[in-house]
């Protein structure tokens, strides 16, 4: 399999399905973590995940691929108060990820944006 497949497998299975397994499958137990607003590690995700609401929603998106470098772009819903857009970049070695970087922002729908275009999805 691909970095980029098993990307868009893994983040489908863990944010899509709620598949807290995939954390076994795709997830290095050295997990480097550089959102500051989270820790390295499993141990996050295994309580986060469970205590998503009724309402969340993950949207996978573009998906790019440079050797162990994989970004995807995806939109959160109902994690939070407000629908983010993220990309999310992920360092693979031996078929799991082994350190993650992300952007995010609040979408903004495309009748108020100064261009007119949509931030999510790429068509």
């Amino acid at each position: 399999m691909s970095n980029k497949a098993l990307v868009l497998t893994a983040m489908t299975e863990l944010f899509v399905h709620r598949d807290l397994s995939a954390l076994d499958r795709y997830w290095d137990a050295g997990y480097i973590q550089h959102n500051p607003r989270m820790p390295s590690g499993l141990d996050f995700f295994r309580k986060m995940i469970p205590s998503l609401g009724p309402n969340f929603k993950y949207e996978p998106g573009l998906v790019m691929e440079d050797g162990e470098f994989v970004m995807i772009h995806g939109r959160y819903t109902g994690w939070g108060d407000k629908t983010m857009i993220g990309a999310d970049i992920f360092r693979v070695r031996n078929g799991r990820f082994v350190e993650h970087w992300d952007v995010i922002q609040e979408e903004v729908p495309a009748a108020q944006t100064l261009s007119g275009q949509a931030m999510f999805p790429i068509v």
